[in-house]
């Protein structure tokens, strides 16, 4: 895994939560931004998953424009090292990143699915859970 935080924060949750799985930081470097996954216009990177920030708002999705820049959106990128090359194989993005963990599957079999904002009918239900899943409750 890698995320922009420095080494020694993802260290500690580490340590606090007993994994032993590789963890990297791309702190203080492009990493991100070159695989499509921070946002932030003023540094020339407003896409995301191959669609500028103007098309998601003019698809509905008006908060990934309006949101505080950087932002960070979800990504899988997946790499090869052979003789000492490292090649960038594959990548997914949003909704193609289901496999990754399995809750969103079952939120799309129910009534009222993900209830994200571009979604239709919206406000099907006044007690509907945020969009934000929340294993917590």
């Amino acid at each position: 895994m890698v995320s922009r935080a420095p080494l020694v924060k993802l260290q500690g949750w580490k340590a606090r939560k007993g994994w032993d799985l590789p963890w990297y930081s791309s702190f203080g470097s492009d990493f991100n931004y070159d695989f499509g996954v921070t946002i932030d216009a003023s540094r020339g990177f407003d896409e995301y998953n191959y669609r500028s920030l103007d098309e998601y708002a003019a698809a509905g999705h008006e908060s990934m424009k309006t949101a505080a820049q950087p932002y960070d959106m979800p990504g899988l990128s997946c790499f090869l090292q052979a003789d000492g090359r490292v090649f960038h194989t594959y990548s997914q993005y949003a909704r193609g990143l289901e496999s990754t963990g399995g809750s969103y599957y079952f939120l799309d079999l129910t009534a009222l699915g993900r209830q994200e904002e571009w979604e239709a009918p919206a406000g099907r239900s006044e007690s509907a859970r945020s969009a934000t899943p929340d294993f917590a409750s």
